[in-house]
């Protein structure tokens, strides 16, 4: 019978990539290697791995390794190549994943080959050092995120590059398609952190202003630099450019930006015609400042935004700008999923630094290095947490080191956003191979201001509670008696940000995870 396959069939209605289409319309025949069973069908698919077959039972995956082919659509497996495609934003296209692609192929001693089709597309050869033959193909079409969800979804690609989430339509397009839900956070891979930064020339006497004054400089609700009347030049991404979609849902509530502003579809276009001229205001990514100089945010109590490295992984920073990997549900070749994975190393973590961009590697920040948090904790403590929990807080805590992990939720929902989702990944992996053995750690929940405080205590602990929960679950091979991991809830205590808006709100409503 087939379930006596050998231990190497798996079954699933799973896609599969590296075959021609003429190739896979023959049939062909797989038997154990036992020579105890066979199965004949029409080959739908192999990726190097397993194959997938069209048979009498209906679609079936068997693992390569179990298995002889015989007839004319079988692979040769001497001379497979692993082909697939990314597709979308150029921020990840044109520079960062190349250079990962390079890393990684000296990682595994290949050699590589740059084949260019044209300013947009391009393919990366990897080679066998000693036959010169090659072992992977890596297409890159360049053009933007929604191009790239498109021609995922046109089966086209089989990576889309992204500098947002998805949204709602395509991800439905995409099911229909049979590829699987991709606002499944579990889609999502953020490969680098970014984030939106304001930007003037040098000399512009405007070092800093509030979120509600950029928004209305974006809206064209004010036009002119403060009393000097002076008219602002606003120069904004173009519409195809990712990085408008995400100025629009950060900054502005889903508003339309100005449609009189300049508009550039290149980051460093922008960058560059704001840095000349002394009247020009924009917004571009932290990685792509240029010459330009960044204006500080604020929020509408005062309250600072300070953006560095740190802030940018704990997410304590609110306008970011994550640069994404969307794959469907259809399995990858095991080629690509072995790179994808390499993407979470220390080794890739050292390319993403480099290459100008914030990388997703675990940082511990000491509790004398949290000044402005603690400033901020004092500062609130009249209208939000009593001052005596606060100092029970910080007695907690003391001894302790802040992880840049950090656990936020989509807005009325009980699913993680996409950042947090790959801290609790990266958390469960760590807690699996031993890193935190003999430690205690700690989730710390915090809440937004607004209730009083025994009502905000309550729910930052019991947030804290469910990502204990989500941990445990998700580091499901760990042994669980080799390190503690606690539970703590204060509340309003230590706020990040004004809580008179949605992404203050998001801000402060977290979960931290603490070391000691």
């Amino acid at each position: 019978m087939i379930r006596t396959f050998l231990g190497a069939a798996v079954f699933a209605a799973l896609g599969f990539l590296g075959l021609s289409s003429a190739a896979l319309a023959q049939d062909v025949t797989l038997t154990s290697r036992d020579g105890g069973i066979t199965l004949h069908g029409t080959l739908l698919g192999f990726d190097g791995e397993f194959y997938r077959v069209d048979t009498p039972y209906g679609p079936l995956v068997l693992d390569g390794q179990g298995v002889r082919c015989t007839g004319a659509g079988c692979p040769d497996l001497a001379d497979y190549v692993a082909e697939f495609t990314f597709a979308g934003a150029p921020a990840l296209g044109e520079v960062l994943l190349p250079a990962l692609v390079e890393a990684y192929a000296t990682r595994r001693g290949l050699l590589l080959r740059r084949v260019v089709s044209s300013d947009s597309d391009f393919r990366i050869d990897l080679l066998d050092e000693a036959t010169r033959q090659p072992l992977a193909r890596i297409g890159f079409r360049i053009s933007s995120t929604a191009e790239g969800f498109a021609d995922l979804i046109a089966e086209e690609a089989d990576i889309v590059m992204a500098m947002r989430e998805v949204r709602p339509h395509e991800a439905r397009l995409a099911a229909e398609a049979g590829l699987g839900d991709l606002a499944d956070p579990a889609r999502a891979r953020i490969v680098a952190l970014d984030a939106l930064v304001p930007v003037t020339a040098r000399g512009n006497p405007v070092t800093a202003m509030t979120v509600p004054e950029l928004a209305a400089y974006l809206t064209g609700e004010t036009t002119d630099w403060g009393p000097q009347a002076a008219p602002v030049s606003l120069h904004l991404p173009d519409d195809h450019n990712g990085l408008a979609q995400v100025i629009s849902d950060q900054l502005l509530h889903g508003q339309a930006l100005k449609p009189a502003s300049a508009r550039h579809l290149r980051d460093a276009d922008l960058v560059d015609r704001v840095a000349a001229d002394p009247l020009a205001l924009g917004v571009t990514r932290l990685s792509e400042l240029g010459n330009a100089v960044p204006i500080a945010l604020t929020g509408g109590c005062g309250m600072a935004l300070p953006l560095d490295r740190r802030t940018l992984k704990t997410g304590d920073y609110p306008f970011s700008a994550p640069l994404l990997l969307y794959t469907s549900s259809q399995k990858l070749p095991l080629f690509a999923r072995e790179f994808l994975a390499f993407l979470s190393t220390p080794a890739a973590q050292v390319v993403i630094r480099k290459a100008g961009f914030v990388d997703r590697g675990r940082e511990v920040i000491a509790l004398n290095d949290q000044g402005l948090r603690l400033a901020n904790a004092l500062r609130g403590a009249d209208g939000g947490a009593p001052l005596n929990e606060v100092q029970s807080m910080l007695n907690d805590l003391n001894g302790a080191q802040r992880l840049t992990y950090a656990f936020r939720f989509r807005p009325g929902a009980e699913v993680l956003d996409v950042h947090s989702a790959g801290d609790l990944a990266d958390l469960a992996r760590a807690l699996e191979s031993g890193v935190f053995d003999g430690r205690e750690l700690i989730l710390v929940g915090f809440a937004e201001g607004g209730a009083d405080w025994q009502t905000a205590q309550r729910a930052s602990l019991k947030r804290a509670e469910q990502m204990r929960a989500l941990v445990l679950r998700a580091a499901f091979a760990a042994d669980k008696s080799r390190f503690r991991l606690r539970v703590a809830g204060y509340g309003p205590a230590m706020p990040m940000a004004c809580d008179d808006t949605d992404w203050g709100t998001r801000v402060n409503r977290r979960v931290e995870v603490w070391l000691r």
